[in-house]
């Protein structure tokens, strides 16, 4: 398997398509930012599919900005707004956070809007197997993880100030409608399991419905862990945050289980017990307790939906490879794994329906 730490992890310098104009942003944040000092110094991170992040060096403090990337854009995609308000209104919870110091919604200022946040020092780490970890190590950041999440669909939305960031009832089919949707307008082959799930689906739906505030890509690569615990210290990347049910959320993140390492870095097929890693059994106990739950009915519904939900997303990037607008040189790879996915999707189905 590629070193995608390597890949994906640091900074590059800003790819062409992606140049601002750093003179018009420095002189903004100086006005918008409380304590900004230039002179100001941009580079690119290398990560994210979606909307490119920025890396900001000035003398006395660094930050991360995040933009719309340039082009023809899918309807409600690349909502770095909305990542701004979940963002504010995590702030002071026991959610793992960066701080936001602006939103800008002026285009004119590096030609799409754009906010700016902290710069977390810590670690990224995209293989979960975590190789260069103790046992130790590995179980105290799946862990930290494991909690982070728990912590997340705790928060009283209301109270956040996010009552009004999402539709509180029918997620589920909510989200099957608009990610068919997003295949649709991104479709670049006929995939009879994406067909498939699309029909099954929306019909299968579980009885019963909870809301809480959902990150919607909770990823370990998705997390900063501290250089020394390895404990989650922020969770990044929250483009697809809603208000939304939180057992589809995390069983999303629980699809590391169930995909292989080539994939989509996953865990599936590895010896978790010589690496210290929880099972996918251990890991979904662990999440009960703390959010207060006896089991999880219909786990393997979650799953199929979540791996048809994926399959759409890498199809949006696949959408924007052929559209010349996706922000990562690694993006057709990613967009490729497209039809895997909605295969390993609907195997999910056809073991339910055994």
């Amino acid at each position: 398997m590629t070193d995608q730490s390597s890949q994906f992890s640091g900074t590059m310098e800003v790819q062409e398509r992606h140049k601002i104009d750093t003179a018009k942003l420095e002189n903004y944040l100086a006005s918008n930012v409380d304590g900004f000092e230039g002179p100001l110094e941009v580079q690119q991170f290398k990560g994210g599919q979606s909307n490119p992040s920025y890396f900001l060096i000035t003398p006395k403090r660094r930050y991360v900005l995040r933009k719309k990337p340039p082009g023809k854009l899918l309807p409600s995609a690349h909502a770095v707004d909305r990542e701004y308000k979940v963002l504010s209104g995590l702030a002071g919870s026991n959610v793992p956070v960066p701080q936001t110091f602006c939103l800008c919604e002026d285009e004119d200022i590096i030609g799409t809007i754009f906010y700016v946040m902290d710069f977390v020092d810590g670690d990224i780490e995209w293989d979960p197997a975590l190789p260069h970890f103790s046992n130790e190590q590995r179980l105290a950041a799946f862990t930290s993880m494991n909690t982070a999440m728990a912590n997340l669909h705790m928060v009283d939305y209301k109270a956040a100030g996010l009552e009004d960031f999402g539709k509180p009832t029918d997620y589920l089919a909510r989200q099957i409608s608009r990610w068919s949707k997003q295949y649709r307008a991104s479709e670049t082959e006929k995939i009879p399991a994406m067909e498939n799930l699309m029909e099954w689906l929306p019909k299968n739906i579980p009885a019963g419905d909870e809301t809480s505030i959902v990150h919607g890509d909770y990823r370990l690569d998705n997390t900063i862990l501290d250089k020394n615990s390895k404990e989650v210290i922020a969770i990044l990347d929250w483009e697809l945050s809603t208000l939304g049910h939180p057992l589809a959320d995390f069983s999303y993140h629980c699809m590391t289980w169930r995909l292989e390492p080539e994939l989509f870095r996953g865990l599936k097929g590895l010896d978790l017990e010589s690496l210290g890693i929880p099972t996918e059994e251990e890991y979904v106990a662990m999440y009960c307790e703390k959010i207060g739950r006896t089991s999880i009915p219909n786990w393997d519904f979650y799953m199929a939906y979540n791996m048809f939900r994926l399959s759409a997303i890498l199809q949006g990037i696949m959408g924007r490879v052929v559209d010349g607008t996706a922000s990562s040189q690694h993006a057709k790879d990613m967009g490729a794994r497209a039809k895997p996915l909605a295969i390993k999707g609907w195997e999910q189905v056809e073991l339910m329906l055994k």
